[in-house]
């Protein structure tokens, strides 16, 4: 079964459900450990590009490094959709310390609110990919990026290597340049904002981008407590079959003898 998908920035084109041969790239350790498997999956879904939005596809084919995170996720989850669904069900543990009990959830993955790429977002887009806002206590204007299929190859190295400087090297990897700011220290100019200054640079972040929102608001069946959690992303979202299958092996093993 295909379908016709218009994303976030407007990219449109022709998807298919997943198919047993994509199995392998689920498994494939290889392809998860360099964060290739998004692509793998969304160039075997996708059959036909209609609409190339604010993309310049040379050859007429989705270069997927290229491509905004939020049309990479809106594409996949409709992928996703296609061949399941749009019924998502997932288990996690309450965050209530005292309760910690199991919340088994279940929702409509087309019900997900979806921000559109803005005019003004998809003009700085096409025109070099530069953002700019000033800084509220630093009173200095950054230009900064969207992420791209690229990025998210690259975050996770550059996380890993400094995992206790997790907010800087994001703000580094995403900020191009500062006004008055030479390019040798802009790292130590990142490291030494405020984080009102921070906090309002991630916001800006996600107000010019466009996407999926994958926050949820759950109740834990036991303390009634309602909380906040992330959309579960993992094997399981593309393989229920088998998450379900484990769950019941997990359930089974630990019920009283």
């Amino acid at each position: 079964m295909a379908d016709t998908i218009s994303c976030p920035s407007g990219l449109t084109g022709r998807i298919r459900g997943m198919r047993v041969r994509e199995e392998r790239v689920l498994a494939d350790r290889k392809l998860a450990k360099s964060g290739g498997q998004v692509d793998e999956l969304l160039s075997a879904c996708w059959e036909e590009l209609v609409e190339a939005g604010p993309y310049a596809f040379p050859d007429g084919k989705v270069d997927w490094g290229q491509v905004l995170q939020g049309d990479r996720f809106y594409a996949l989850l409709q992928v996703r959709v296609l061949t399941y669904g749009p019924e998502y069900v997932f288990a996690v543990p309450c965050q209530n310390a005292a309760c910690r009990a199991r919340i088994d959830w279940e929702l409509d993955l087309t019900q997900l609110p979806v921000r559109a790429l803005s005019d003004a977002s998809r003009a700085a887009f096409m025109a070099g990919h530069r953002f700019e806002t000033t800084l509220p206590d630093a009173s200095k204007r950054v230009r900064f990026k969207l992420l791209t299929g690229e990025d998210e190859r690259r975050l996770p190295q550059l996380q890993r290597a400094a995992p206790e400087k997790l907010l800087s090297s994001v703000l580094a990897y995403r900020v191009l340049d500062v006004d008055g700011v030479d390019a040798r220290d802009k790292r130590r100019f990142l490291e030494d904002l405020s984080l009102r200054d921070a906090d309002f640079l991630v916001d800006e972040f996600d107000r010019v981008d466009c996407g999926v929102d994958t926050t949820l608001e759950v109740e834990c069946p036991e303390c009634f407590m309602r909380q906040e959690v992330e959309l579960p992303f993992d094997r399981g979202f593309f393989l229920p079959g088998q998450a379900r299958t484990t769950r019941r092996r997990e359930r089974s093993t630990s019920s009283p003898a």
